[in-house]
């Protein structure tokens, strides 16, 4: 791209805006709004074409197509659902959601997040009293089953599949034993 003097632009990798004041065949160099010179790359740069307020007024808290957006929430679905008086805490463990993305994340790092947060779950329904979990994990290749195998053997707890009419082959029903024996 190419920028000429007076140019309006902002770094890609970073929250500098400036207007261009230089620019030479290697480097682009531009002047924020407090007076401080910064030389970047062309490619590390984005000509700015449209004052920020002209973009911000889509985005306006007080435009009315958003506000309508936001009034229109959904309800929240319940993680604790009820069976004859019972109290089941669901877990899904999908990385989808546990965290809004998985960029930067390998396997392992996936996997971990996972166990963590059915660690702290069932921890909590042992502090809770809470008799039941079904932990959701989906079928896969099985890792995280296996690793959450190795998981509930740790605990006083007794683990099996959860109902296939409701969950799919992809669910472990937890029961919580409420007075282990020493």
């Amino acid at each position: 791209m190419a920028f000429e003097i007076g140019d309006s632009v902002a770094v890609l990798d970073d929250v500098i805006k400036g207007v261009v004041t230089k620019v030479t065949a290697t480097e682009v160099v531009l002047r924020d709004g407090s007076g401080f010179v910064f030389s970047y790359l062309a490619k590390e740069l984005v000509k700015i074409s449209e004052d920020q307020n002209e973009l911000t007024k889509f985005s306006d808290i007080n435009n009315h197509l958003l506000q309508s957006k936001i009034n229109d929430k959904k309800p929240k679905k319940q993680v604790f659902t009820t069976t004859k008086k019972e109290v089941i805490l669901e877990v899904d463990l999908h990385i989808h959601q546990l965290t809004k993305s998985t960029k930067g994340m390998d396997n392992y790092d996936m996997l971990n997040l996972q166990i963590n947060t059915a660690q702290q779950k069932l921890e909590y329904a042992i502090q809770k009293k809470i008799s039941k979990l079904v932990f959701i994990h989906g079928v896969g290749e099985g890792v995280l089953k296996t690793e959450l195998t190795y998981l509930f053997q740790k605990y006083p707890v007794k683990f099996y599949d959860a109902s296939y009419q409701k969950y799919g082959l992809g669910a472990t029903e937890v029961y919580v034993f409420q007075n282990p024996k020493h």
